[in-house]
């Protein structure tokens, strides 16, 4: 083997020395190159961003804060949605964030490029207004949403879109049990609805494979009936979990599945305070929660390791102390 060794490299041009074979790189410094495309990088690595949209504080927001989830710090202003609205669904893709439903009483979608900060677009519209509260999911493809309140009715619609197109919802099936206030989160393959109301807590846990279209199948139970943990779950690929909620007095317990299987939630640890309509999203490794009430509006973000059961870490604070808001990110278990 002939062994190439080079201080300087100068004048390269069109012509020269063409190397056959193998090459072999050795140096006293340490380099490697990046694994993966760059979708891939940035979901798993330091650009996976968090977004966290509307709310009630009291008033209607439109602010869609971001954070980095793999730091800690305070979230920062990305724009606005195209009204101000609390208890709406967030679902999202590795390049797009959607957020749907929502009240006062709308069955708008929205959508931003997570990449780039600015105001949100519509999108379309769900199949039906889903106020309060519907719960999303998604693949890197599909965002799926689920049960919600169509007053005076509770449902149990599940609708889906396209992520990468624009246009209205279609027709997913229906959930086991009719219900609203509940929470979502989703493996590459499976999606999974648990809690909610209707009226009273419910402890139901419900899944779906999400490329295709059918009715839930049930999958286990909550460790306890719960409402107002609505659209706080977060993911791995893995592991789902749902943190806070009313059960029926508000709670800090955190909740955790294997989405793959099926059976009931297991116990996680806590978060820092009790609180309800927190939300939640993740970057496969860290799930973190944003907001909720106990009993005023909070602007607390905290954090866990999804792999490791533990209580919640300070992260930071949002932009706006708010409650029922709903996030999603760029590199969330359900993006494979």
């Amino acid at each position: 083997m002939t062994v190439l060794r080079v201080d300087t490299i100068s004048g390269i041009g069109s012509d020269g020395p063409v190397f056959d074979g193998d090459l072999e790189f050795n140096s006293q410094n340490f380099f490697t190159l990046p694994k993966g495309t760059t979708t891939d990088r940035n979901q798993t690595g330091g650009n996976t961003r968090g977004l966290i949209g509307g709310g009630s504080s009291p008033s209607n927001e439109t602010t869609i804060d971001y954070v980095l989830i793999s730091s800690t710090a305070n979230a920062v202003d990305f724009g606005d949605l195209t009204a101000g609205r609390h208890g709406l669904a967030a679902c999202s893709s590795s390049t797009r964030g959607l957020f749907g439903g929502g009240n006062p009483q709308t069955n708008t979608i929205d959508y931003v490029t997570i990449a780039t900060l600015g105001n949100a677009e519509t999108f379309g519209e769900l199949s039906v207004d889903s106020a309060h509260v519907s719960a999303a999911l998604s693949s890197d493809t599909r965002g799926v949403w689920g049960g919600g309140y169509d007053s005076p009715t509770i449902l149990n619609t599940i609708q889906f879109v396209t992520i990468a197109s624009t246009g209205n919802a279609q027709e997913f099936g229906d959930l086991t049990v009719s219900r609203d206030s509940l929470s979502a989160c989703s493996s590459p393959t499976r999606g999974v609805f648990a809690g909610g109301r209707a009226p009273a807590e419910k402890n139901e846990i419900d899944y779906i494979t999400i490329a295709s279209t059918g009715n839930a199948i049930d999958f286990g139970d909550l460790i306890t009936a719960n409402r107002y943990n609505a659209n706080s779950g977060t993911s791995s690929q893995i592991r789902g979990v749902f943190a806070g909620g009313e059960v029926p007095t508000t709670t800090n317990i955190i909740e955790y599945i294997t989405i793959a299987s099926t059976g009931n939630a297991q116990d996680f640890g806590d978060l820092e305070l009790a609180r309800k309509g927190t939300a939640g999203t993740s970057n496969k490794v860290r799930g973190i929660f944003g907001g909720g009430e106990n009993p005023g509006n909070l602007n607390a973000i905290s954090y866990v390791l999804i792999a490791t059961m533990g209580n919640a870490l300070d992260f930071g604070d949002l932009t706006v102390a708010r409650t029922q808001s709903s996030a999603c990110s760029n590199g969330h278990g359900g993006l494979g």
